[in-house]
């Protein structure tokens, strides 16, 4: 490993800074930038977009969740009302002693 040389630099124009301030871009440049920056923007909106699905539905379970358990909780206020209600029918028609 130690024996190979270092790579020679390539003269080709391929993956060089180009500073736009200093020199002018040509159209074909231009394309080729606003080309890398629209799949770079498409590749971040497909990531963003399953995200963004994944906390709907996690929120959307919460809500119903909460929305459910009320549901439940209601229902079992009126279950506690209604055996309130049957217990005091039944003191008032159970015998009449001197402790009522």
């Amino acid at each position: 490993m130690a024996d190979t040389p270092p790579p020679k630099e390539s003269g080709a124009p391929f993956a060089t800074r180009i500073d736009p301030t200093k020199e002018p871009l040509t159209k074909e440049q231009l394309h080729f930038i606003k080309h890398v920056q629209y799949q770079q923007w498409k590749k971040n909106t497909q990531k963003l977009s399953r995200r963004n699905v994944i906390t709907g539905l996690a929120v959307g379970a919460v809500v119903l969740g909460i929305y459910g358990y009320t549901f439940y909780s209601v229902s079992q206020e009126r279950t506690m009302d209604e055996l309130d209600e049957e217990a005091r029918l039944a003191r008032m028609r159970g015998p009449k002693t001197g402790a009522n």
